[in-house]
């Protein structure tokens, strides 16, 4: 079954002459889906190639102007997969864009720390960017009623929303597909592209990351527990977050003395992967970390919202020495919007007091499981 993928409609629209859109995303989000769908609602010649493809790469890594248009040929179109693998691929499309004007491109890459540094420079100006996603709850909730996706919730918890779990309702094979993607594909484009040897630490890393969402991490103290130096697990945490296993916050600050702002927070791209890695899949009322998976959730599915909708934003935690705190604060247009999430909504959570004395014209908002729909698929 096909789940409507939102940037199908982004693709349609930013796709034009001349241009180049680049799309990253995590190994089995559906990049291949995307492209294929949108290619049935396409009549025009498309070549359709993927830089897996030996003989591709043979092509496409030439630096030949005359061998480039030779290998698009009458095609209006071209689209390439897997384009992390060939070498020095910016500059081919920037030759491909410049000699045959008519042409529109569409690349897709797992690897965006790799594909961004040959493609950033020399198709500047050229290229456009998406990043795709597991599936949203913006997508999701196109074929389920409302009230089929509130009974469905706390399966996202736990279970995440990659599409062959979105579409496969049995629970062995989500826990065994998960285990699967943390076993062979979550660190395979850091260890085949950056040579790194040592996959046990960068598991450990994250095994410990796990058990910190919504909380300050010190690289001191992370490198200390796996035995390796402060600027090795900051590479590290980089590239997990450029390979869309994580995702870094920082402090929002505009008085130093009083608000913390060089500490980061991180979370999990999707609740799925996080779970996988401590190996539990526990129901709800057997959890101690309901709270930390409840913040992940809407935290990654903000962050689809915002990316599908195109309406782009800075993201912070904020947070005082004398421990006031703020989950989520979205600057956009000019404005400050804070978000505080609460599972267990019992009694009225009110702004903390420093915030409104520092921000009295900021919104301040709590999201809990009566409004969270709104907050993270409404546009």
């Amino acid at each position: 079954m096909y789940i409507h993928q939102q940037h199908l409609e982004n693709l349609h629209r930013l796709i034009q002459p001349g241009k180049v859109v680049v799309i990253y995303g995590a190994r089995r989000v559906g990049k291949t889906t995307l492209l294929n769908q949108f290619l049935k609602d396409r009549d025009q010649k498309a070549l359709f190639v993927s830089g897996d493809d030996f003989f591709v790469r043979e092509y496409l890594e030439s630096q030949s102007i005359q061998v480039l248009k030779d290998f698009v040929g009458q095609h209006e179109l071209l689209v390439i997969d897997e384009a992390q693998y060939i070498k020095q691929i910016g500059l081919n499309l920037k030759l491909i864009v410049d000699h045959i004007p008519q042409i529109k491109i569409i690349a897709t890459g797992s690897s965006s720390f790799d594909l961004a540094k040959d493609i950033g420079e020399p198709l500047t100006g050229r290229k456009t960017t998406l990043k795709l996603f597991p599936l949203s709850q913006m997508e999701i909730g196109t074929t389920k009623k409302r009230l089929d996706t509130r009974a469905n919730l706390e399966s996202r918890l736990i279970y995440g929303s990659y599409p062959e779990i979105i579409t496969n309702p049995d629970i062995r094979y989500r826990e065994n597909y998960l285990r699967e993607i943390v076993q062979s594909y979550l660190l395979k484009d850091i260890l085949a592209l950056e040579g790194i040897r040592h996959a046990e630490k960068i598991d450990r890393l994250l095994r410990l990351l796990a058990f910190q969402i919504g909380k300050e991490v010190s690289t001191n103290e992370l490198g200390a527990q796996l035995s390796m130096s402060k600027n090795t697990v900051d590479k590290y945490l980089d590239l997990l977050a450029k390979t869309f296993v994580i995702c870094k916050r920082q402090g929002f600050s505009r008085n130093l003395r009083k608000e913390i702002s060089k500490s980061n927070r991180y979370y999990f791209i999707d609740n799925g992967i996080r779970n996988a890695l401590i190996n539990n899949f526990n129901p709800l009322t057997l959890r101690n970390d309901v709270g930390e998976i409840w913040e992940n959730y809407l935290l990654s599915e903000r962050q689809k919202r915002m990316e599908y909708s195109l309406a782009y934003s800075n993201s912070y935690f904020w947070r005082t020495y004398d421990q006031q705190e703020i989950d989520l604060v979205e600057e956009r247009g000019g404005r400050l919007y804070a978000y505080e999430f609460k599972w267990q909504n019992r009694k009225k959570t009110k702004t903390p007091p420093a915030w409104n004395k520092s921000y009295p014209e900021a919104e301040f908002t709590v999201i809990d499981r009566m409004n969270y729909l709104n907050f993270i698929s409404h546009s």
